[in-house]
């Protein structure tokens, strides 16, 4: 992106247009392949520097007050403070800071990080679990046959690790916390990396 100054002041944002009209004149679009930065500048077009130093990952952050400055004969792209987002569960409140109540008069929850991440390991667990489900029915509906032990081992791994990785989650006490949990990193060498991150991980198949 690219921004018009004039005066010292961004007048316009630019996104490479067909052509491009300063003062009384007409440039085509091949000035932004064409031409050097320093060319650019001198007719007040200047690329947009984005500066992310207060920016955060926007799945546990609220990003604000973003902004554009030129100084130093350059424009930068800018962030304000973020606000990391709810980690637990809150009571909705009403205008009034009252308790919300929805039609049939229960509280009304804004739900949390935390809420939002183990509904997740409930569905991806459940979606493990439901191609191998009807060895289960089969099991309770016939009587001479048993569950392959394969079949119950693997099972029963999703349903541990669908336990552990919600007490992980549970545990974190802000929102950097549960972030980490989900960040791989190298646990083995240069010439021979292992990526893992904290928390646990479902079994890929059955064995």
């Amino acid at each position: 992106m690219y921004t018009l100054v004039t005066n010292n002041e961004i007048t316009k944002f630019i996104n490479y247009p067909k052509s491009l009209v300063i003062g009384d004149v007409r440039y085509p679009a091949k000035i932004f392949q064409l031409w050097s930065q320093s060319e650019l500048n001198a007719i007040g077009i200047y690329e947009v520097i984005t500066d992310t130093t207060n920016y955060k990952d926007e799945a546990y952050y609220i990003n604000t007050n973003e902004q554009y400055n030129f100084a130093d004969n350059q424009v930068t792209k800018s962030w304000g403070t973020a606000t990391a987002k709810r980690l637990n569960d809150e009571n909705a409140l009403d205008k009034d800071g009252n308790n919300l109540l929805d039609d049939d008069g229960n509280q009304v929850i804004n739900y949390g990080l935390k809420t939002e991440k183990k509904r997740i390991v409930k569905q991806q667990a459940s979606g493990l679990l439901a191609p191998t489900d009807w060895y289960v029915v089969k099991g309770t509906e016939v009587l001479d046959y048993n569950v392959p032990e394969n079949i119950t081992t693997f099972r029963s791994e999703v349903r541990a690790k669908s336990n552990e990785m919600e007490t992980q989650i549970d545990a974190c006490t802000n929102v950097d916390e549960l972030k980490t949990l989900y960040e791989y990193v190298n646990t083995g060498t240069e010439e021979n990396p292992v990526f893992e991150r904290p928390l646990a991980e479902f079994p890929k198949e059955v064995i």
